[in-house]
């Protein structure tokens, strides 16, 4: 058991980026880490502080459910949740994944932070590759690609990985740790 057991880090990671994080906040924090494919919401309710972090998936963030479906049971906990994922954070689509993410009546409750993560073709499983395979399609015919489209089309061939301890400081901010 560590230090702080009123805090706990519950991630899920399909490439190792909100893995990174959640090991980064952990220590930061000296708190319990779970892996979220074990987690059930009755595993979190002794603690009073819950952070949530897990890959971003087109906009969905894997895994979300443990945290939106159990809302009833968690509500009086702080609830915190970062996504991850390959583009740069931008206050639009930052708010575009939240909304997307956390039910509109949850959206005053949780606390909602994006990280960049990177991308890793190689990582993917078998049937993410079929679907990024299909994304790079498209990213290819597309007549006036953006910086992001061609540093995502570059990413295929040469892996990306933009995570940094530094991203986590707002999120130990708003728990009352650090500056």
């Amino acid at each position: 058991m560590s230090e702080n057991k009123k805090i706990v880090v519950v991630y899920r990671s399909k490439s190792g980026f909100a893995k990174n994080y959640a090991i980064w906040l952990s220590e930061k924090l000296k708190c319990d880490l779970l892996e979220g494919t074990k987690a059930k919401a009755k595993d979190l309710l002794s603690y009073d502080t819950i952070i949530y972090g897990a890959g971003l998936y087109a906009i969905g963030i894997n895994g979300i459910k443990l945290i939106t479906k159990n809302y009833d049971l968690l509500k009086n906990k702080k609830l915190i949740v970062y996504a991850v994922g390959a583009s740069p954070s931008r206050s639009e689509t930052t708010e575009e994944v939240r909304k997307a993410n956390i039910p509109a009546e949850q959206l005053d409750k949780i606390k909602f932070f994006y990280l960049r993560g990177g991308f890793d073709y190689s990582r993917l499983t078998f049937f993410n590759k079929i679907l990024m395979t299909l994304m790079k399609i498209k990213l290819k015919n597309t007549k006036n690609p953006d910086a992001d489209a061609k540093g995502m089309l570059a990413s295929y061939d040469h892996p990306l990985d933009f995570t940094n301890v530094k991203y986590i400081e707002p999120i130990l901010k708003f728990i009352g740790i650090g500056e």
